[in-house]
């Protein structure tokens, strides 16, 4: 029997980096709190509890292209935040293509919202959220394709 490993998944931005979870087994991926980005950058306080919490053996980053496949604005500083990660928790880090997650991830809520699965209105961490389960995904299709 196959044994289920947990993946913790980061859909980096300026102002909040989206969050999910998922196994290895199930392949599927659920959305967590996102977490703030302030001032002196990520809210690692909040990020070290969701590792703790969820003691995953793997980490996956977003990585921000252009639409043309050419390195994003955000990209180097997904980079960075990947190798920050990396640094701290000891743990294997993967980046995934993000293009056009956020994208996905609002069109998913705004139908779960029409459907009436989702009853509360939609904000920016959702998106940024459901993002980092679409990251996950690709991650779970085998879309990583390297490391920070």
């Amino acid at each position: 029997m196959t044994r289920a490993a947990t993946v913790l998944a980061f859909d980096f931005g300026l102002k909040r980096i989206g969050i999910a979870s998922g196994d290895t087994l199930t392949r599927t991926a659920s959305a967590r709190a996102a977490a703030m980005v302030g001032r002196h950058g990520p809210d690692w306080q909040q990020i070290e509890r969701e590792v703790r919490a969820l003691a995953p053996e793997r980490l996956v980053v977003g990585a921000p292209y252009n639409a043309d496949g050419s390195e994003g604005t955000l990209t180097a500083a997904a980079r960075q935040f990947a190798a920050e990660l990396q640094r701290r928790f000891v743990l294997p880090v993967h980046l995934v293509d993000e293009r056009f997650s956020s994208l996905e991830a609002s069109e998913q809520l705004k139908s779960q919202r029409a459907s009436g699965e989702r009853r509360r209105r939609i904000a920016r961490a959702d998106i940024d959220s459901a993002a980092a389960a679409v990251i996950l995904g690709r991650f779970f299709r085998g879309e990583a394709h390297e490391s920070p």
